[in-house]
């Protein structure tokens, strides 16, 4: 495990299934956080505008911290997991010959940890790998 800190934003009961919340948190995991704004800033799918909100939000946590530099954060976990059902109950909608079919609306939560990119150890010669 890393020793640089994690910053959370999490979206609790989010109006939007998960599977569908899944396709964003796939397209911008393990992406810089700058990358990852332009991603969702035209991503047709209606999910973006949640994880744009989120990610906005995990970059303001970080940004308290006077030794993180925002630019070099990297996402690294990025989470759509099911939520309760809303008002924990199913709706009903008309079905063939009289029948009443039952549906759900689902919520989720979205989960964004953001990290600072770790400085990369500097490389050694072919002489000082020998000695």
């Amino acid at each position: 495990m890393s020793d640089t800190p994690e910053f959370v934003a999490k979206h609790r009961f989010a109006r939007i299934t998960a599977r569908k919340a899944r396709r964003i948190a796939d397209l911008i995991r393990g992406k810089s956080v700058n990358e990852a704004l332009e991603l969702l800033n035209f991503a047709p799918q209606r999910g973006a505008g949640f994880y744009l909100k989120t990610l906005n939000s995990a970059v303001a946590n970080a940004s308290q911290d006077e030794n993180v530099n925002v630019n070099r954060l990297v996402i690294s976990e990025c989470r759509a997991d099911d939520g309760p059902l809303l008002n924990d109950r199913l709706r009903w909608r008309p079905g063939p010959q009289g029948r009443a079919m039952p549906f759900q609306k689902r919520l989720s939560h979205l989960t964004i940890k953001v990290r600072e990119l770790a400085d990369a150890a500097p490389k050694q010669s072919m002489e000082e790998r020998k000695s």
